[in-house]
């Protein structure tokens, strides 16, 4: 069982009220991308990812680097980009924002018990690898008051999403010494371990009927690679340039993967109708920051690059894509557009289902 620790009342004062942001921003869609029509741009400036919508789809969630900050504050704006505001205390770095059903209160995964200010960043001489930092998970209302704490693991813990009948969470922790996926009930109680097999294994995501989880993941496949990964683990370190998507059952069980295409392929979600993964890869450049959106039918087994239909074309970054709940908007975070290299901004568009080619 875990405890819901009530942090100190003077939290709520570090949600200070945000500006608005500036005027949202519309684009055409690039070539080649007949899913996507009337592109807004729904921030400008800093790094703004993982935008997240509510269920009745008037909110988003998102976390961004801005205001001089260094890394990641915990955000909510309205589904046109006005009344912005922070919702994290200030403290540390956090990540993976998603709201409970009445879109007034939300969690997310922060540092704050462990940080004052912004966690060192990796050394640059271990190459690109992912920080673990010590997150738990925490709950907050949409204003940023009544900040509350509701797992103590104190290590790696993030990557949270709400079932569809709003009962249940599922997360990947570090808890038990690898990186696995859990489920636990909204209040914390009944956390359940779904994953095993050695390796990385995260970004869980519910499909729409809430019978199964798509996630991505890398399991090393000989004494090498295990050692390199068991070295960086004990470091509080990953490496996420190879992983690729699977499928399981709610509970666990029927575990398969999806694709095989190499490179990192992340962020997986569903279509509304629950037949379809749309996801983030890098699999034909792998070694460049160039992502692109796609998708593969869910039930695919071990899918190669001809399985799959192709949603963005732009040269820079494309990831976090999130249907909206009336399955007629798709958001994502976007490098295309910035005003300074590697800027990455909020984009959503009116998703076109039957394009005409």
């Amino acid at each position: 069982m875990r405890n819901r620790v009530v942090l100190t009342l003077a939290a709520a004062a570090f949600a200070a009220a945000v500006p608005a942001s500036a005027q949202v921003r519309t684009y055409p869609a690039e070539k080649g991308e007949v899913h996507l029509a009337n592109l807004r741009q729904l921030t400008n400036g800093g790094e703004n990812a993982e935008a997240y919508w509510s269920k009745d789809g008037q909110w988003i969630t998102f976390q961004s680097t801005r205001d001089g900050r260094t890394c990641d504050e915990q955000f909510v704006m309205k589904a046109d980009g006005s009344a912005l505001k922070r919702i994290s205390d200030g403290r540390g770095k956090t990540t993976c924002g998603w709201f409970f059903p009445d879109g007034k209160r939300l969690f997310f995964g922060s540092s704050t018990a462990h940080d004052a200010t912004c966690p060192a960043r990796p050394d640059p001489s271990k190459g690109y690898v992912w920080p673990l930092d010590k997150y738990d998970i925490y709950t907050a209302n949409r204003d940023g008051s009544n900040f509350r704490r509701l797992t103590n693991y104190n290590v790696y813990t993030a990557e949270g999403v709400l079932s569809p009948d709003g009962k249940t969470i599922v997360f990947t922790s570090l808890k038990d010494g690898d990186l696995d996926i859990y489920t636990m009930n909204v209040d914390g109680t009944n956390v359940k371990r779904l994953t095993s097999t050695v390796g990385y294994d995260g970004g869980p995501w519910w499909s729409p009927d809430g019978k199964r989880i798509a996630y991505r993941a890398h399991h090393p496949k000989d004494s090498l690679e295990l050692k390199q990964y068991q070295d960086l683990l004990a470091q509080g370190l990953i490496r996420p340039s190879k992983v690729e998507l699977y499928v399981m059952n709610a509970d666990g069980s029927n575990n398969r993967q999806v694709t095989a295409l190499g490179g990192a392929n992340f962020g997986p979600s569903w279509t509304p109708d629950g037949k379809r993964i749309i996801f983030a890869s890098n699999y034909f450049a792998p070694r460049s920051g160039n992502f692109e959106l796609f998708l593969v039918d869910a039930d695919a087994e071990k899918a190669g690059p001809d399985k799959l239909e192709q949603v963005t074309f732009n040269e820079t970054f494309d990831g976090f894509p999130m249907f909206s709940p009336d399955g007629k908007k798709l958001i994502w975070a976007s490098n295309r557009h910035d005003t300074k290299p590697t800027e990455t901004n909020i984009f959503v568009a009116d998703w076109v289902s039957a394009p005409r080619r």
